[in-house]
């Protein structure tokens, strides 16, 4: 029985306080952790595309040296542009830029998810430390770095092992 009301609770959405509420489970908040390292990825993946066709103009025609002739011993020096270097970096860069939007567009729905999640949790306390370590992308020593200086007068300070620890009692008690 528990584990069906744990299952119903998961995919339901309910009312709290008249607000909606709509549960989560943590791998959607580790998804939007995990697209913003993909989008900082796919953001050096196109400064370096960049550089790479810079470099390309920069350096205009390239020349080589051939043998041919009579023979085979004469030496002939062939210069031109890298047109086919340069126009599939240019396209790996229009595909990049294209990937990067729609990842954009994916981790802008999913910040509203997370956010809106976030903002129905009953504790403040909680929201501050979700908010940090989700979707500021602080690690858990920062997070508890900031929440001492939130809260300097609480008894017992915040460190990376008790904010780990409340995160993961949240959801084994919300799921």
């Amino acid at each position: 029985m528990d584990e069906l009301n744990s299952e119903i609770r998961k995919q339901a959405r309910f009312i709290d306080n008249g607000k909606e509420v709509i549960p989560l489970e943590k791998s959607v908040l580790i998804q939007y952790c995990d697209m913003q390292a993909e989008i900082k990825e796919l953001r050096r993946l196109i400064k370096m595309t960049e550089e790479k066709i810079e470099k390309i103009e920069r350096e205009g025609a390239v020349s080589d040296v051939v043998s041919g002739g009579i023979g085979g011993i004469q030496h002939f020096t062939v210069e031109g542009f890298p047109v086919p270097g340069y126009t599939k970096a240019k396209n790996l860069l229009i595909s990049r830029k294209q990937r990067l939007k729609m990842k954009e567009e994916e981790l802008l729905e999913l910040t509203n998810q997370a956010e809106e999640y976030i903002e129905s949790i009953e504790k403040s306390e909680l929201r501050i430390m979700f908010r940090l370590y989700y979707i500021e992308g602080l690690t858990w020593a920062q997070v508890a770095h900031r929440m001492n200086s939130l809260f300097p007068k609480r008894a017992k300070a915040y460190n990376e092992k008790n904010c780990q620890k409340r995160n993961e009692r949240f959801f084994q008690e919300n799921l």
